[in-house]
């Protein structure tokens, strides 16, 4: 049988054989004897190419990455995700399977003066714990965001996650940007997609004017509203990781999640309040 994969790795490598000096990482030289990985190397499951520092940048920023974020790059290469979110205050661990990319980026990490927030580990992402993570970035390829993607949906609400280039499936993206040639990124891979985890709400809740029947589909939500005569269909049902949005008639909805409870505030027709709703056991 064809291995399709192989074929879609060698495409990358054949597309990608010209953009070494553009994608080359802003930092020091290696010293003499050190190992240094060339664009387009196998690896595990995926090939190497290095995310453009300006593209990279554009990626953080998406997820606001703070000193109180804890990243966790998927995937880590030479380190530069890992680098970057530590350069910027953040604690961050790189989990890499090529035990000399590890001991490249820890080196790259001490040069940088950042040694003691960058973190590597040689490790198989399938059997790797990132649910620490505040912040989740990856450049890896399709099938494997979508093999990961049940793992990033079990992480905590409001968990945010960047991926370079490519997306999660039917899963859509909260946000997509891309950085032009302009602005530093001169190679094929130039586009960015963001999602936030949403917080778990399919099923049934209680509030005081009816049960509350919500599916989900990742971030949208929909569903009805029972008091006990006819239906009100939810509209415009919308999670950004545990905050929640919906609309009951001429009532716009707004809160938060947080495990089997739902509070907030709510406007209607001038008027306004508060409202809470508990989840009913299946």
């Amino acid at each position: 049988m064809t291995d399709h994969r192989f074929f879609r790795q060698l495409l990358l490598v054949l597309c990608l054989s010209i953009m070494a000096a553009a994608c080359a990482f802003a930092q020091a030289p290696a010293g003499k004897g050190e190992y240094e990985p060339s664009i387009g190397q196998f690896g595990k499951d995926v090939i190497w190419i290095p995310t453009a520092q300006a593209l990279a940048d554009k990626m953080l920023n998406l997820a606001r990455v703070t000193p109180q974020d804890y990243v966790i790059d998927l995937g880590s290469g030479d380190g530069r995700f890992v680098i970057s979110a530590a350069k910027r205050g953040a604690r961050a661990l790189g989990i890499e399977y090529n035990p000399d990319m590890v001991e490249l980026s820890k080196r790259t990490a001490a040069r940088e003066g950042v040694a003691d927030k960058a973190r590597f580990i040689k490790a198989d992402l399938f059997e790797s714990d990132f649910s620490a993570a505040t912040v989740i970035t990856m450049f890896l390829l399709p099938e494997i965001n979508l093999r990961l993607r049940p793992l990033i949906l079990d992480l905590k609400p409001d968990t945010r996650i960047a991926s370079n280039s490519f997306d999660m499936g039917d899963w859509t993206a909260d946000q997509t940007v891309a950085v032009s040639k302009e602005e530093g990124c001169d190679n094929n891979y130039c586009q960015a997609f963001f999602w936030v985890v949403p917080a778990k709400v399919e099923g049934t809740w209680k509030l005081p004017q009816g049960e509350l029947k919500l599916k989900q589909n990742y971030q949208m939500v929909s569903g009805e509203l029972n008091p006990g005569k006819d239906s009100i269909s939810i509209a415009d049902g919308r999670l950004s990781g545990s905050r929640i949005s919906f609309k009951i008639g001429q009532a716009h909805y707004t809160g938060s999640v947080t495990g089997s409870a739902m509070e907030g505030t709510f406007k209607s027709a001038g008027n306004s309040g508060t409202w809470s709703a508990k989840r009913l056991a299946n």
